[in-house]
């Protein structure tokens, strides 16, 4: 079994490091041991950033991949147009349990990446930077980078720039969960799809990327596009960080020149010779087989071509011990977990596909897999981020790249093979604890949620308010007379018991479980009351 991924795995580089730099010699480089090792760093315009990051082919590293000039260039464009001064935020946010690599560079070379930042936020006259993590760890880096530089969130300061700290969930490294959270509300995308770039935090033009992007424009600044081309491949120069982890020997977050073949790096993990099949880009990315292994290298288009996804960087082999669709199931199930619970093709969806990639496992035949395509079809373009897409990619993915272990399930008795739980999840299966938001806010709260049977009539609106807990039955009846509710969905569940027209719910404190938060808990009824008690 795979144990979680530690907040700083052991770091290795291939040829000379770049945004590595100096690891060798501390395990964090303060702000005066990162002038030691990159130098100092003269201020550009802004149209200088953005030449020099078209020149380098700069791409956003957080896994969409948008060219970074174009980003900086419409911002731009947009305050002046306004009259508004822009916002520069930077997502430290790396929640797939799999992803190490902007952690990594958060805890030991958090100054790199505010150079990158302060570099946009000078050019383009901003005066709010924002850092948004999701980690203890990352927090007190960053926020002790802050200090070291003399920057705070002071109304008087020339440039306010804070840490904000959101759950560790999926869905909290979305831009727009990011800026919703900066701007006081939930760290979930809102309804409605907005260009960060027009309008982001407090509705001003907002410059968005991931740790990284920064980083390497940092690097870029310091030692011009000529150098920077030096390194990797023509089309898309500098350094790639991967994080490395599955079944090998020593899981590793890893700087590499672009082009470097991708067998290469895992035989530095030390994968399986014949891995059976390799996970690129994530929990949403795509599989590649042995066969495609050996012609990719690390880059954007090497893996593309080979059906595989660069994505948010990481790389997970299986061997050949392991069911592969079984592997698969757990990531699936951890997916549908991390819905933010508000996106029907999102939260009925996801889990709808789980359970289907579970019946193809258990027997269920040629039915169950077409169920599987279908939902995945349904689901994607329809939520208000892009987790549902990327579920969907990853399920397409799984059921289009082991089609001998398919068909083994599938049409006969399934592959033999156990499932070994070598792709990492967090401990559990379940977000780490100590964090905020983090068991509290995903997890049980105190509230039950119990169906009269004397009262029910099979009306079934709590499955559709409520399809965390209540699913219907062949008989048109809820399945569960009782059921624990979720944090995120207790405002729902208020709603089922309101709006039951039998007036057949209640909802009940369990004293037995742990301590109440601080937050406000459900409204607690006793025994046999229904909607009135709630009031209409």
């Amino acid at each position: 079994m795979n144990e979680a991924l530690p907040d700083v795995p052991e770091v290795r580089v291939v040829g000379l490091p770049q945004l590595t730099s100096g690891f060798d010699l501390v395990e964090r480089l303060d702000l005066p041991m990162h002038l030691k090792v990159h130098g100092p760093l003269e201020p550009l315009g802004g149209e200088q950033l953005a030449q020099l990051s078209e020149r380098i082919n700069l791409r956003g590293r957080g896994g969409a991949g948008f060219p970074f000039h174009k980003k900086l260039r419409s911002v731009a464009e947009a305050a002046i147009k306004r009259g508004v001064r822009p916002v520069v935020v930077v997502n430290g946010s790396e929640d797939e349990p799999a992803c190490r690599k902007d952690t990594v560079l958060i805890n030991r070379a958090p100054h790199l990446i505010l150079d990158g930042a302060l570099l946009c936020a000078e050019a383009m006259g901003a005066r709010t930077l924002v850092i948004g993590v999701t980690r203890e760890s990352t927090q007190r880096s960053m926020e002790a980078a802050l200090a070291e530089r003399g920057l705070s969130n002071g109304r008087r300061s020339a440039l306010r720039a804070r840490v904000q700290r959101n759950p560790v969930r999926m869905v909290t490294g979305a831009a727009a969960s990011l800026i919703r959270s900066i701007d006081g509300g939930p760290a979930i995308p809102p309804g409605r799809k907005v260009s960060a770039s027009k309008s982001g935090v407090g509705g001003a033009p907002t410059l968005l990327s991931n740790a990284e992007t920064f980083a390497q424009l940092a690097i870029a600044a310091r030692i011009g596009p000529e150098r920077y081309g030096n390194t990797g491949l023509y089309d898309e120069p500098g350094t790639v960080m991967l994080t490395v982890s599955g079944a090998v020997a020593r899981p590793m977050v890893i700087e590499v020149p672009t082009g470097v073949p991708l067998r290469y790096v895992l035989q530095l993990a030390g994968a399986p010779p014949v891995p059976q099949g390799v996970l690129t880009g994530g929990y949403h990315g795509k599989w590649i087989d042995a066969a495609s292994v050996d012609e990719a290298s690390v880059s954007r288009n090497s893996l593309q071509q080979v059906g595989g996804s660069l994505g948010a960087g990481a790389i997970l082999p299986i061997g050949q011990d392991t069911c592969p669709l079984g592997e698969s199931l757990r990531v699936a199930q951890w997916l549908a977990q991390e819905s933010a619970g508000q996106c029907g093709p999102c939260y009925l969806g996801l889990p709808a596909a789980a359970r289907g990639l579970e019946d193809i496992l258990n027997g269920g035949g040629p039915a169950a897999l077409e169920a599987v395509k279908q939902v995945a079809r349904n689901v994607k373009r329809r939520g208000a981020c892009s987790h549902p897409d990327g579920s969907a990619m990853f399920l397409e993915s799984t059921v289009g790249a082991f089609t001998d272990d398919l068909a083994a399930h599938v049409l006969g008795n399934g592959c033999g093979r156990p499932v070994t739980g070598v792709l990492p999840l967090f401990e559990g299966g379940a977000t780490p604890t100590g964090v905020p938001g983090g068991d509290e806010a995903n997890g049980p709260s105190r509230q039950k949620i119990y169906v009269d049977w004397t009262l029910c009539r099979g009306h079934g609106l709590c499955a559709d308010i409520l399809p965390e807990v209540f699913q219907l039955g062949a008989d048109g009846f809820p399945t569960v007379a009782q059921a624990e509710v979720p944090r995120f969905a207790e405002a729902k569940a208020v709603r089922a018991v309101r709006r039951c027209p039998a007036l057949a719910l209640r909802i009940e404190e369990d004293l037995r479980g742990p301590a109440p938060s601080s937050r406000t808990n459900l409204p607690v009824l006793s025994q046999g009351r229904g909607r009135r008690a709630l009031g209409r």
